[in-house]
């Protein structure tokens, strides 16, 4: 099954008339595992007209082979693969990479996406998705990589320069004013910018912050967040930098994505 030659248009209309939307240095190459057909050539398409440079495979198998040898900057993951699990590929990849892996799932439990937020994914969209979507998250984790490939930035800031955070000096400053956090607001804080644009499950954040015994007490997360949202959002009803994943985690998006 493949896309219909009026679909393949579309795609290369939509290069002709907007310009390849990949703006990294090089064409990052992304590897997508998925054995639907359709789904497959549909992001092969897609990525390739925005300026990636994109393979597919349809096994667990080719899949851990392919990101060894051809070494992707990014994987797109289905979870239902003929021959082993999603999440086995995931496990086996994390024992050696830290590549991005974006699950595309067609499985909507939430008790689903948090296991595979904890074995290691970067990220999680469900089927059917908006390719909008999905090419924000994947920009989004591409940048992240990139970022944590090369020397730590010690200033980061957000893309409207409201929210400034220095890592080094642990200071934050919003719109240009020193504002004090507490350790354990910090330390919430840092983690999540350190991990901006990645969704951060709850329990990563209890077993980070607090200790690996910390699992359930996500009542301790709720408060810090408010509390942190309280001094850092420039509107207390709307959540500008940091977001809530409703029953999975949180969400630090600074690029204005």
């Amino acid at each position: 099954m493949s896309l219909s030659k009026s679909a393949e248009s579309r795609e290369a209309h939509n290069q002709r008339t907007t310009g390849k939307e990949c703006s990294f240095a090089t064409n990052p190459k992304i590897l997508i595992v998925e054995d639907d057909l359709a789904i497959a050539r549909t992001l092969l398409v897609s990525l390739k007209a925005r300026g990636y440079l994109p393979t597919v495979v349809q096994s667990a198998t080719r899949a851990l082979t392919a990101a060894n040898e051809w070494k992707p900057d990014a994987v797109l993951l289905d979870l239902g693969l003929p021959d082993l699990s999603g999440l086995e590929v995931l496990r086996s990849l994390r024992r050696w990479s830290e590549v991005p892996v974006l699950i595309v799932s067609a499985r909507h439990d939430e008790a689903g996406k948090i296991n595979a937020l904890n074995e290691g994914a970067d990220d999680y969209i469900t089927k059917p998705f908006s390719m909008g979507e999905l090419l924000a998250r994947l920009r989004a984790n591409l940048r992240r990589a990139a970022s944590n490939a090369s020397e730590e930035e010690s200033q980061i800031s957000s893309k409207d320069g409201y929210l400034v955070v220095d890592l080094a000096r642990r200071q934050v400053f919003v719109n240009a004013e020193f504002i004090h956090l507490t350790p354990r607001e910090w330390d919430i804080l840092a983690y999540l910018v350190q991990h901006r644009g990645r969704l951060v499950t709850k329990v990563e954040l209890l077993h980070k912050i607090w200790g690996t015994q910390y699992e359930k007490e996500t009542n301790y997360l709720r408060v810090y967040i408010s509390q942190l949202r309280h001094k850092i959002e420039p509107e207390s009803t709307r959540h500008t930098y940091l977001h809530t994943e409703v029953g999975v985690g949180y969400r630090m998006v600074l690029d204005g994505a």
